[in-house]
């Protein structure tokens, strides 16, 4: 008969609830995901709500950020 332990990954290791008996060595084991665990937001969708709503800015923006917020010479005049 067949014994099932739950427990979670761990840094790369299975980690059991409670404690189970030591399974012995060369023991045949099968390991199933039971739940997927939940992956972090990317960038854009913890921004999502504030992506594109900046109005006014110098087309060039994106390109001469420096040049713009912290006075270094514009990158076309490098």
């Amino acid at each position: 008969m067949a014994q099932t332990y739950a427990g979670e990954v761990r840094n790369g290791v299975v980690v059991f609830e409670g404690n189970p008996p030591p399974l012995p060595e060369g023991a045949k084991v099968r390991v199933e995901l039971v739940q997927q665990p939940a992956r972090p937001k990317t960038l854009a969708e913890r921004y999502a709500a504030i992506i594109g709503i900046a109005e006014g800015l110098p087309p060039d923006m994106a390109e001469e950020h420096d040049h713009y917020i912290h006075g270094t010479p514009r990158r076309a005049e490098e």
